[in-house]
């Protein structure tokens, strides 16, 4: 009897993972193809870049933001916390490649909070000079088309907030690949679909554009100061104040810039311990997503071809998913050979982040609170 219900349940969740899957290739579409109504108007911009160490492809990351075709002013400032940082000298090539671009550079030691991101974006703060301001990850590759969709998107839309998702950019070897897998393979797809379905309003540090005053109005980039989940924080204390995030549905690059097994697993968890502490409901719900460990798990259970066929299913699901993707985006093939080790890894995570306590970040390692704040523990040797 109680395996019967375990059988159908499993079942369940792995035959409602291949549809979500399915519905997040008919919307992947939409977003690739993505582009807000003509403004002729291009106001002033300030990019804030917070930066710490000499990340892989950082030179070309932070360059593609140069590299905008915008009509307006635009003003970078990179921020670290030290002079002999190795993100310094990359700015300096960037001073030298793009000599006619407003680069600023602030350095000054992290003095607030136990967030080091957010004390260099306070750190940087000062040093804004426009109205609009937009924040995005050291990690972000852009096209030049971007910065006018999302200053056009902010200004069309009621004020508030406009942020955007991204997806995968692997440097090559095996840990990036299995990266880039988990980003396209299962954080695009569930973003498409939650926000398609109205069941979140994320905010991403791949992007988050806003209004000085509004930045003002919420206490600054100091409101969100010890939490983990900076992106996410920021756009809860906007909404806090009755102004919407906008979800742009369009995607910009993340380079998945792993070396090693410590990295990826650390990273990863990182994430599903951030999820779960924003929003432990939504965590669990996650669970229906893993199709195909949870057609090993009915296999295991004494599924039989009903258990193996489930597992093709979810295999094949994820393949045209990601070939949607391909498509949409314009990517490169996907390492589809690595699609079943990269799902059981992906429930892998998602089961540690139940029991974990800890997350390592930035040489660091801290505990995390039940309402996502951080607490520093003592260095760690993982990422």
């Amino acid at each position: 009897m109680i395996r019967d219900l375990l059988l159908l349940a499993v079942f369940g969740g792995g035959t409602f993972g291949c549809l979500f899957m399915v519905l997040a290739a008919r919307l992947a579409p939409s977003f690739a193809q993505f582009k807000p109504a003509a403004n002729r108007i291009a106001p002033a911009v300030t990019i804030l870049k917070p930066l710490h160490g000499s990340e892989t492809s950082l030179f070309e990351n932070l360059a593609s933001f140069c590299r905008q075709d915008y009509a307006g002013p635009v003003q970078i400032i990179f921020g670290v916390a030290t002079p002999n940082d190795p993100a310094v000298r990359v700015v300096e090539r960037l001073r030298s490649a793009f000599p006619d671009k407003s680069l600023a550079l602030v350095v000054k030691p992290y003095r607030a909070g136990s967030n080091p991101k957010v004390a260099n974006l306070i750190n940087m703060s000062s040093e804004i000079a426009h109205d609009i301001v937009v924040i995005a990850d050291s990690d972000i590759r852009v096209t030049p088309n971007y910065l006018s969709q999302v200053v056009r998107a902010l200004e069309q839309s009621k004020g508030g907030a406009v942020t955007c998702p991204y997806y995968g950019i692997s440097t090559g070897n095996l840990w990036s690949q299995l990266s880039q897998l988990n980003v396209d393979g299962h954080f695009l797809p569930g973003v498409m679909v939650g926000v398609r379905v109205k069941l979140s309003r994320p905010c991403f540090g791949s992007t988050i554009a806003l209004r000085r005053g509004l930045l003002r109005a919420i206490g600054g980039f100091e409101a969100v100061v010890n939490c983990l989940a900076d992106d996410y924080a920021l756009g809860e204390e906007i909404a806090k104040r009755g102004e919407p995030v906008t979800v742009l549905p369009f995607a910009v690059g993340h380079v998945c810039s792993e070396a090693s097994w410590r990295e990826l697993w650390w990273h990863e968890l990182r994430w599903a311990r951030t999820i779960r502490a924003i929003d432990p409901l939504g965590y669990l719900g996650w669970s229906l997503t893993h199709a195909f460990p949870l057609a090993l798990i009915a296999l295991g259970l004494g599924g039989g071809m009903a258990g193996i066929s489930l597992a093709l299913a979810a295999l094949a699901c994820r393949a045209v998913l990601l070939s949607t993707l391909e498509r949409g985006y314009g990517l490169p093939r996907h390492p589809y050979w690595l699609i079943p080790l990269r799902d059981l890894l992906s429930f892998a995570v998602f089961i540690a982040g139940f029991v974990a306590r800890d997350v390592a970040w930035r040489g660091h390692r801290y505990r995390l609170m039940s309402e996502g704040n951080l607490i520093s523990q003592r260095r760690s040797p993982s990422p």
